[in-house]
């Protein structure tokens, strides 16, 4: 994963400023500037009127008893898509506005989640063995003693009355 950001770091800096250069040359100065700043705000408004959609979808999802898996993932790839078109840059542009588009964006999400799902599966995710047990349950013989959120099984029971301080005055 290192040596994947290091090429990043290195190369997309290198390709944006070849770009500018290329784009200042035809353009001009001035020109140039100002496509950068028109994308930057336009690409912030389009995220925010996304971001806004996929959060509704989230909620329709958990409405109906449903995981929205997909749409919180379409959620993050918003993200980056909102810092994508901030970066400065013509390439990053292209980049974020392909990963704003609703199409690419699912095909992406949807091909991220399938890679997760199998590391998942093939090395992550929780490991141990068979109990007889459910998993509200705790197994009084293996438990650690000294755990402060283990529960001791003590219920206390109480009742309070609030003493406001003009009671407390006329008792004094």
């Amino acid at each position: 994963m290192f040596p994947i950001l290091l090429l990043a770091f290195i190369f997309v800096p290198i390709i944006e400023i070849g770009l500018f250069i290329q784009v200042g040359g035809f353009l001009g100065l001035w020109p140039t500037i100002a496509l950068v700043l028109i994308t930057a705000f336009v690409g912030a408004s389009l995220v925010r009127s996304q971001g806004i959609q996929a959060l509704m979808s989230v909620q329709g999802r958990l409405e109906q008893g449903e995981i929205p898996a997909q749409q919180i993932f379409e959620g993050v790839m918003l993200a980056v898509a909102g810092v994508l078109l901030l970066t400065p840059g013509f390439m990053t542009d292209a980049l974020g506005m392909v990963v704003l588009l609703p199409a690419p964006r699912a095909a992406i999400a949807k091909y991220l989640m399938s890679k997760m799902v199998v590391k998942t599966m093939h090395g992550g995710g929780f490991q141990g063995g068979f109990s007889n047990q459910g998993p509200f349950e705790q197994d009084p013989f293996h438990r650690d003693p000294f755990d402060s959120r283990s529960d001791n099984g003590n219920t206390f029971e109480g009742e309070y009355e609030r003493k406001d301080d003009d009671d407390r005055n006329k008792l004094n």
